[in-house]
């Protein structure tokens, strides 16, 4: 009996609008007749499909500009596609923007209860578990101070905390995992290993490839906006060195 699909992807594809101005005179002329400017459409993801099984860790590498970003985009549902499919199944949670959220006037206190309630917790949820995602943001020193006054550092651990103490079922990542120093960057390794011990999905961006070596058992190898590989992480891995 096959595992129960966490995430499914039916040939989807994702085009935007690129309009381009004029840069002359006589460009702009031609635009003021056509009473429109160019308008150029881009192809970030291209009729691409793929599910993940409940509990597996897949990673997505590739080059700049071939579509990793714009597919963790899509599943988190903060794009929409331009065709095709998305079906993810559980709670949502997103470590893509760790600032999403954040209001530089609220206290850390005040931002880890509005995120966490954004993330679908309840208020209640988020008072109780308020003081463990500022234990492993180490920020309970500070927890009363408007985060106005902290460094990027600060409120990206802040951002971390919160997503990691929001239940996820399905775990969104894209390059956060390199947040503060190094005994930081150990904790979230750490969080995201007992995800993976607990049996969370969890889809993983990276340029970094020993990380996504350590973290993966699967590796999907998009490229000009397509797949071009997708199997076992050490396979998958080894091509595309070859071909860098």
């Amino acid at each position: 009996m096959s595992e129960p699909l966490a995430v499914e992807v039916k040939a989807v594809s994702k085009r935007f609008r690129i309009v381009h101005h004029a840069g002359s005179l006589k460009r702009a002329a031609i635009e003021l007749v056509r009473r429109r400017p160019a308008v150029e459409l881009m192809t970030a993801v291209d009729n691409l499909s793929f599910s993940v099984p409940r509990g597996q860790t897949v990673g997505i590498i590739g080059s700049n500009g071939s579509g990793k970003s714009t597919m963790l985009m899509l599943l988190a549902g903060i794009y929409r596609p331009s065709q095709g499919e998305i079906v993810v199944r559980g709670r949502i949670t997103t470590l893509l923007d760790l600032y999403a959220g954040m209001h530089p006037d609220l206290t850390a206190a005040d931002n880890a209860i509005l995120v966490a309630m954004t993330n679908g917790l309840t208020r209640r949820q988020a008072i109780d578990r308020l003081p463990t995602i500022l234990e492993f943001a180490e920020l309970l020193d500070v927890a009363d101070q408007r985060i106005r006054h902290f460094s990027a550092g600060m409120v990206v651990r802040l951002g971390f905390s919160v997503a990691a103490y929001c239940d996820p079922e399905v775990l969104l990542v894209d390059e956060v995992l390199a947040v503060g120093d190094q005994s930081f960057q150990a904790k979230c390794r750490g969080k995201v290993a007992e995800f993976q011990r607990e049996g969370r999905t969890i889809v993983f961006v990276s340029h970094d490839l020993p990380a996504v070596a350590a973290s993966c058992e699967r590796v999907i190898w998009l490229d000009r906006s397509r797949l071009r590989m997708d199997g076992p992480a050490a396979e998958v891995l080894a091509a595309y060195a070859q071909s860098v």
